[in-house]
């Protein structure tokens, strides 16, 4: 009957608590079960402990009940274990009467040690805050069991455990292989996962206020590593890790030895394990009085006198030579002083006697809350004891001697097969284990050499397995996909970069004079080829300085980055000098290809889909250490490097300050990048160094930085003293190249001769294919931006024109004001004879070239790398300042014309609101890929001069037909009716002098006119005609200069402005003929005969293009497109007839020149 009853609850908070019951009853039901069991296993009877007599069924029960917690989120029977301490009162006790008494394979002895590594088993605490639920487990609190961890580890480290624990592996190891059962492998994994767990448990910090039971916890991993060395469990990890790749049982621990490595090893430093242990406790000693002594010479520096207990007030007066508010003035007192007067504050601090009056003020404000750095993900540091110290440097030693190099490949091995016993943090424990051993392997090969006792213990054949060519590339894969995780993985990334590091200055010390063989000089310089040619590693050491946010990573990857470019800087300016330049570089693009892909469906293909693919490009780029340097110059590098040198009071030594202090020295001194420190905040932190620069130890890092500094501030005032206005750039960041105005930077100089390599540091430029005309071009490219919804890239180039068209214009109407006597002159009901003005010549020399800003990096990436924008620019005769620029900057030159802009700008604005017509077609599919400019390079030592003459030879007479073709072909483009019926130049000269003659002797003898029409029609004469007879013509306009003297084809714009924006052009056609028409042939409406002859045109200055453009404006194409244009003057000829003028209307689709 109770299940058809159906609960009915009135509220949702009822139901909760009905749940929380429910949930609650689950402790209540266990907690009796776990009693009772806890109770069966045995009890003690004086001071020895009795079994059960079913203990072993006991202990089955107890892991029952322990498994019941995979489903449990609170995690209650751990909770119910902890409180009747099974653990120290049973397990322990009941391990001690089985193996320790030689009871080795003794079912109760293993069934504790599984029970043990299943209480102590790690919690991932970050995991199950993420599966708890917000209802159920609100009241969940994990300290508990975390605590109770350190109690397990405390009982578990009792006299004669870890003895048991080792004579219950011995049985399996004695066995053969053949002997061998899959239970032996068990027992054996279930007690290095016991010894794993106890070495994951971290210590509590060392603490002097603590009790002695809380200080115990302190000191549990020294005593965990006496009892394996003492127990020779130690050696029992060397020798799994030396014959993994023989044994196939060892090689299935390899990956638990590794994890226990790395939580022996990650509690202490290379470097200080390496030192003599004999002398640290002297050594740490003096560092502390040391920093005490430093401590207490601040303290006095900063001290105040004996009245230090008076209380002080302290008027601080802001502007004293500026004149305070007249005592006239009636709003003087109800108005704030401005911050331009002077100004009083009163401070009630002793400490503003000495210190700034603005750091007092700054006490009061309120402060941001900022993230709280965190010091190392990492490396935990343990306060572990000299004994244990010394134990662990010997084990280090025996492990690089013994086991470094078979192990390591047989754990790659392990990892490229990708066996499923591989977990991704192996990855990041093998990484720091390699590094951590390197490190430890050339401290200790240092100590030996200063030693000169002769040994050569620690040789470079130890650690031959990290220079081979599969270990390097299988750390940079793991760095690269650490980057590409999303989120990233710092700390994978972090342990690559130490890795990284260590293996430079191991290349380093393998290439030192110190070295006598040839053999290791000859593989240092090998691999040092190797790295530089593949590249990766010269683009991981900038981008991991600059990808650093405060917060985000840790200081030990701050301090990590900072110590790879520092070594890899160095190993490169060594081995530049000596290789000298031009070797080539490794550069891997990515391109993206698109794939036809046709989905079938019943064997009709009906739908066609594009997917994109990734082919990676190789490209190979001449490699020098100067401009490497001088790349490093960026801004968020040098922001990097100020966050690593404002915590310069946390340096543990003076190795630190002279890494950054290197790199520092490099940007703004060797890279003459000094305007990257042109900034408030540096300001800031250079003057609070300068004033702490007394309190510095006596090093040469110290003073070196002093010096550097007083570079810097002195550069600064200097280019202060140039430009004022820079005091205001300090308040902006200096990125996108701004620093350069501001240092004492050069570009590059371009070398004259030599060879020449492909550009591809950008994508390939495109270029409408052949048949269109200019506005067809334009429209195409605008067609293109726009389906790559980029139309706020076709705005910004509006913008741009019209800018350009407002200052030009206000400068040639300031320039060119109209005189008196011109203006009486001119038709003021005339406009367009305004407009038609030509500029003067001074107004041209005003106009400079305007460089286009960028105002966003946006803005400044597309005009660099989108293909589609620059050919717009260049159809809107923008051109490039530097070809060779990291960033490319545009200009528009000051030859172009306000016209020829006004012209660009409405075809724009045309196509905007009316698309080109694409036919049905993508506008893309109507580009195509332009060749890749090419690059100068330095000579080959064998190549001639000749070779080279003959190049430049045929490279000119090249481009010289190619410039004749694109002339022929523009004209033909844009010409109807030819002339090329005349045949040549001179025989159609020749026909057209013949012509006139046969007219001349015509009119003498009286004959009629040959110019009259043979209908012989006329039309009416209007009123006001004078005798002047004009010949009007309907003739297509020709840009090619095909007409005679008789028949002159004027293709000025002379009138051009007359007509609307749009681009409809005025044409005027001139015909002269050798003597007066009849008046049949009069025009309609003839011009005026009064209209004021235009006074002559100036000459116009030379077009300021560059040579490398792609079109260049000669004098005579830049009148062609000018609104004014003077009538041309006939032969002498011709000069009793009249000019009459016609005109036209012509609508033009190019205006190229």
């Amino acid at each position: 009957m109770s299940e058809d009853v159906i609960e009915i609850y009135s509220s949702d908070e009822e139901r909760d608590n009905r749940e929380d019951d429910e949930y609650l009853d689950r402790r209540a039901l266990l907690q009796p079960v776990v009693g009772r069991v806890v109770d069966a296993l045995g009890g003690r009877e004086g001071d020895a402990y009795v079994m059960g007599d079913e203990a072993y069924g006991c202990l089955k029960d107890l892991k029952k009940l322990w498994r019941k917690d995979e489903t449990d989120d609170e995690r209650t029977v751990a909770r119910l274990f902890w409180e009747v301490r099974v653990l120290p009162n049973d397990l322990v006790p009941i391990l001690l009467q089985t193996a320790g008494k030689g009871l080795v394979e003794d079912k109760r002895a293993i069934a504790c040690v599984d029970l043990m590594t299943a209480m102590t088993w790690p919690i991932d605490l970050a995991e199950e805050l993420k599966e708890i639920d917000e209802v159920l487990d609100k009241g969940t609190d994990y300290t508990n069991l975390l605590r109770s961890h350190l109690h397990y580890k405390a009982a578990l480290l009792t006299p004669g455990v870890m003895q048991a624990l080792f004579g219950i592996i011995l049985p399996p190891l004695a066995k053969t292989v053949q002997e061998r059962v899959e239970r032996d492998g068990q027992v054996i994994n279930v007690v290095l996962h016991l010894i794993r767990n106890m070495a994951f448990i971290r210590d509590l910090p060392a603490n002097s206020h603590l009790s002695s039971d809380q200080a115990e916890f302190s000191t549990l991993q020294s005593k965990l590593i006496r009892a394996l060395s003492e127990t020779n469990m130690l050696d029992l990890l060397l020798t799994i890790a030396s014959n993994a790749d023989d044994d196939p049982l060892f090689n299935s621990w390899n990956t638990l030895s590794l994890e226990i490595l790395y939580l022996l090893f990650r509690g202490v430093k290379p470097t200080v394990l390496a030192a003599n242990q004999t002398k640290q406790p002297a050594e740490n000693l003096q560092k502390l009085l040391a920093l005490e002594n430093q401590g207490r010479r601040e303290l006095a520096r900063k001290a105040t006198s004996r009245h230090s207990r008076f209380g002080t007030t302290i008027t601080v007066k802001l502007n004293p030579e500026k004149r305070a508010s007249q005592a006239g003035d009636t709003n003087a007192a109800d108005s704030q002083p401005s911050a331009s007067s002077s100004r009083s504050f009163v401070l009630h601090r002793q400490q503003a006697i000495h210190a700034e009056s603005g750091t007092i003020l700054d006490m009061n404000k309120r402060h941001k809350n900022r993230k709280v750095n965190k010091l190392d993900d990492l490396a935990v540091q343990d306060n572990l004891s000299m004994e244990a110290k010394v134990t662990l440097q010997g084990f280090a030693a025996e492990f690089l001697v013994s086991c470094f190099n078979p192990f390591l490949s047989g754990l790659l091995k392990d990892i490229r097969s990708e066996r499923p016993k591989i977990t991704e943090k192996d990855n990041l424990r093998l990484l720091y284990v390699t590094k951590w051993f390197l490190e430890f392997f050339l401290t200790m090969r240092s100590n030996e050499q200063r030693s000169k006792d002769g040994q050569d213990k620690f040789n470079f054949g130890l650690v031959a397995e990290v220079t081979e060519r599969s270990w390097i590339i299988w750390v940079l894969k793991r760095m690269r996909g650490a980057v590409e995780e999303k989120p990233k993985a710092w700390n994978e990334l972090q342990a690559g970069i130490e890795c990284l590091t260590q293996l430079l200055l191991l290349i380093e010390k393998m290439s030192s004079s110190e070295i006598a063989d040839t053999v290791l000089s000859d593989a240092a310089e090998v691999l040092q080829e190797q790295l530089v040619y593949n590249g990766e590693v010269l683009d991981i050491a900038m981008e991991s300085l600059k990808a650093y946010k405060p917060g985000t990573q840790s200081l030990a990857y701050l301090d990590s980055s900072v110590h790879l470019a520092y070594a890899l800087m160095r190993m490169l300016e060594r081995w530049g000098k000596a290789k000298g330049d031009g070797t080539y570089v490794r550069k891997k693009t990515t391109k993206k290809r698109r794939k036809k892909v046709i989905s079938e469906e019943d064997g009709i293909p009906d739908v066609e889909e594009m997917v994109e693919e990734d082919d990676e490009i190789v490209n190979e780029t001449i490699f020098t250490f100067d401009v490497f340097e001088s790349k490093f110059a960026q801004a968020e590098i040098t922001h990097t490097l100020l966050i690593y040198l404002a915590a310069y009071r946390d340096f543990s030594s003076s190795e630190n300050m002279r890494r950054v202090v290197s790199l520092l020295h490099r940007q703004a001194v060797k890279a003459k990048a000094e305007g990257l420190f042109f900034k408030v905040s540096t300001l800031d932190l250079f003057k609070t160094i300068l004033a702490d620069q007394k309190s510095f130890p006596r090093e040469q890092p110290y003073k070196d930085l002093i010096n550097l500094i007083n570079f810097i501030l002195r550069q600064f005032f200097k280019a202060l003293e140039k430009d004022s206005f820079l005091a205001v750039e300090t308040f902006f960041p200096k990125n996108r190249g701004h620093w350069k105005q501001y240092s004492s930077w050069e570009p590059e100089k371009k070398r004259k001769d030599g060879t020449t390599v492909e550009d591809t540091r950008f994508p390939p430029d495109v270029e409408v294919k052949k048949g269109y005309s200019w506005s067809d071009q334009l429209g195409i490219v605008i067609a293109t931006l726009v389906e790559a919804k980029q139309e706020q890239l076709v705005e910004w180039t509006k913008e741009i024109l019209q800018l350009v068209i407002n200052i030009r214009t206000r400068i040639i109407e300031e320039t060119d004001k109209p005189e008196d006597g011109d203006a009486s002159d001119l038709d003021d009901d005339d406009p367009n004879i305004l407009r038609s003005k030509e500029p003067s010549a001074k107004a041209l020399a005003k106009i400079p070239d305007y460089v286009i800003p960028y105002t966003s990096d946006e803005q400044a990436s597309a005009a660099t790398k989108n293909p589609n924008l620059k050919l717009l620019f260049r159809l809107c005769k923008c051109y490039i300042l530097d070809q060779d620029a990291d960033e490319l900057e545009w200009y528009i030159p000051s030859a172009i014309a306000v016209v020829e802009m006004q012209r660009t700008l409405n075809v724009i604005n045309q196509f905007l609101a009316e698309p080109f017509n694409l036919d049905g077609k993508n506008a893309s599919e109507l580009l195509s890929k332009k060749r890749r400019r090419r690059r100068r390079r330095s000579p080959s030592p064998d190549s001639d001069d000749a070779a080279l003459s003959g190049d430049e030879h045929r490279r000119k007479k090249r481009k010289e037909k190619k410039k004749k073709e694109k002339e022929t072909y523009k004209s033909a483009q844009f010409i109807e009716d030819s002339d090329e019926e005349y045949g040549g130049m001179d025989a159609f000269l020749e026909q057209e002098k013949l012509r006139r003659e046969k007219a001349e002797q015509a009119a003498t003898a009286g004959a009629v006119n040959p110019n009259m029409k043979k209908s012989g029609t006329k039309k009416r004469r209007r009123k006001g005609d004078k005798d002047d007879n004009a010949v009007y013509k309907k003739r297509k306009s020709s840009a090619a200069p095909s007409s005679s003297a008789g028949d002159v084809l004027d293709l000025s714009d002379a009138d051009s402005d007359k007509s609307d924006d749009s681009g409809v052009e005025v044409v005027s056609v001139s015909r002269v003929g050798s003597e007066a028409p009849d008046e049949d042939d009069l025009r309609p409406e003839p011009l005026a005969s009064s209209r004021p002859r235009p006074k002559p045109r100036p000459k116009r200055r030379a077009s300021t293009l560059p040579p490398s453009s792609p079109d260049k404006i000669s004098d005579k194409g830049s009148q062609a497109a000018s609104p004014l244009q003077v009538d041309q003057e006939i032969g002498s000829s011709t000069a009793s007839a009249s000019n009459i003028r016609t005109r036209r209307l012509i609508i033009s689709d190019d205006e190229d020149d």
